[in-house]
């Protein structure tokens, strides 16, 4: 999410300042795209919303990582 105060000193630097994007890219460490969005559209707030979100890699081990965690909790060298 690029906030107001970003996209407002990438327009200022390439309207009033005259830099070109790649100097832009450079010196405010923005992406290239980025950079070409802010200028070409008058939005001053840029978000992504996810449709769905993703499951974690651990979703399948999670009842395994639960037993691990319950017998680890269990274990006297754990406890002393």
């Amino acid at each position: 999410m690029k906030r107001v105060d970003t996209i407002a000193r990438v327009r200022r630097a390439f309207h009033v300042q005259g830099w070109s994007v790649k100097k832009i890219v450079r010196e405010l460490h923005v992406s290239r795209n980025t950079v070409r969005k802010i200028l070409r559209s008058e939005e001053t707030d840029f978000s992504y919303e996810r449709e769905r979100q993703p499951l974690p890699k651990t979703g399948a081990w999670k009842a395994e990582i639960e037993r691990f965690l319950a017998a680890n909790e269990a274990s006297p060298l754990v406890n002393g």
